[in-house]
């Protein structure tokens, strides 16, 4: 299966992921504080790393960006309490893969790690056809983004593509390709942002033998292995300013120099990029050239946030769970009245990728044909309930969280011994057993 690091302070419940991991095929190394981390990172290769968000000496993005620095993406999963889930939705900003919230569900963790190794084999084997999940959507906005993408996707112009995580950048910039006279051609999309400063012009440009420390063999760069085809570089903005030199040389002459060579080779390469954030803001402060600003922006798509979709959320929502069925073989036909007034007043800050992994999970926990309530995730339950357009019929919801997160924890405490847990709960067997039952909190 995979290699796994894990960052854990709570020594119990690192012990007890080990086993459950090492169980289902993984091999897991495990440390306690951010500064052990980095000496495991330094001393082998992992595959996916699994962090708790605060650590006694740093945080879970700590971790991240020392693994990101030898120019490797490692997917991350950040283990979060539930007051911390907005911080954790800024670490998937950062790169992160995903989050979940303790106490971890077993078959939700292995979900979501499923789906993070499952990304990097597809990352890895650089697939050029469609991607499930980037479908039309019947509202205006979505009207708008699929009219630009038809206008530039014949030419060979340079587009930049903006908006917030999770809104589907790279779907987009897929769907351009798909569409472009290059269809039969390479694709490759590489986050800028998990590539080092050492290793950005290497990674993009190639280098020789010799070159610097490590350069042990020659590599093409993804210029040159691209060529013909179309390159996304996600996150531009996170190039130093010496690789951004490189770029718009690369761009303006279509010719690379390895590093190390004078050699120069030419390339015909499409580029799009894509930001989450305003280039025009870095360009102000300097920390982007304005005229390679200018050079990728000859086009610039803005994907709008799932918030902003009004209907379409419902099309995505339905879309999602067609392709959760499939995959986890269940049979969920649609949501419940409740969950699906929960679903339309969360703000989505993960916007479409946050909805694909909430709708997912919902089918991962419903054994009928029905998702409730109950396999919402609780931080999306407390957020909704406690906005400032909380209802007197959303204090329901509050409550039903409320109670769910009491019975979890001290079930956990009491290694579910149901007897102990009803006594501390001053409730009685019968009760407890139905709501284990309704929240599905059973061991």
């Amino acid at each position: 299966m995979a290699k796994i690091l894990l960052v854990e302070d709570d020594i119990t419940f690192s012990e007890l992921l080990q086993h459950f991991l090492a169980k289902h095929g993984h091999v897991v190394e495990a440390a306690n504080t951010v500064k052990k981390s980095f000496r495991l990172l330094e001393q082998d290769k992992f595959e996916l790393l699994l962090l708790d968000y605060r650590l006694p000496d740093g945080i879970a993005l700590d971790v991240f960006i020392k693994a990101s620095e030898n120019g490797e993406k490692i997917p991350a999963i950040i283990m979060t309490s539930f007051n911390d889930v907005r911080t954790a939705v800024k670490a998937m900003q950062a790169g992160a893969f995903d989050y979940i919230t303790k106490p971890v569900n077993p078959d939700e963790l292995l979900m979501i790690i499923g789906d993070a190794l499952n990304q990097q084999a597809d990352a890895s084997e650089q697939l050029a056809g469609p991607i499930d999940g980037f479908i039309k959507g019947n509202s205006a906005d979505a009207d708008k983004l699929h009219a630009y993408i038809d206008i530039v996707a014949p030419t060979d112009m340079s587009v930049l593509i903006q908006g917030e995580t999770g809104t589907g950048k790279e779907y987009a910039a897929r769907a351009i390709h798909r569409l472009s006279t290059r269809a039969d051609k390479i694709f490759t999309a590489i986050d800028c942002g998990a590539l080092s400063r050492e290793l950005a012009a290497s990674e993009l440009f190639g280098h020789i033998k010799g070159a610097f420390t490590g350069a042990i063999t020659d590599k093409k760069g993804l210029f040159e292995t691209t060529n013909g085809g179309t390159l996304f570089l996600d996150e531009v903005g996170n190039l130093s300013y010496e690789v951004q030199v490189k770029l718009l040389r690369a761009l303006q002459e279509k010719t690379i120099q390895p590093i190390g060579s004078t050699k120069q080779i030419p390339v015909n390469v499409r580029i799009i990029t894509a930001t989450n954030d305003d280039l025009v803001n870095s360009v102000s402060n300097g920390d982007f050239r304005q005229d390679l600003y200018h050079r990728i922006n000859e086009f610039k798509i803005q994907l709008p946030p799932l918030r902003d979709r009004g209907n379409d959320l419902e099309l995505f929502i339905t879309h999602f769970i067609t392709l959760s069925n499939q995959e986890l073989k269940r049979n969920v036909q649609s949501i419940s009245p409740q969950a699906k007034k929960v679903l339309q007043q969360y703000d989505w800050p993960g916007n479409l990728r946050e909805l694909r992994n909430v709708i997912k999970r919902m089918v991962l926990l419903t054994t009928s044909n029905i998702a409730g309530i109950e396999t919402l995730p609780d931080e999306m339950l407390f957020t909704v309930t406690h906005s400032k357009n909380t209802s007197e019929s959303d204090l329901k919801l509050l409550n039903e969280a409320t109670e769910k997160e009491m019975i979890q924890k001290t079930l956990h405490q009491v290694k579910f011994n149901k007897s102990k847990a009803a006594k501390l709960l001053n409730i009685d067997r019968k009760t407890l057993y139905s709501k284990i039952e309704r929240y599905g909190l059973d061991s």
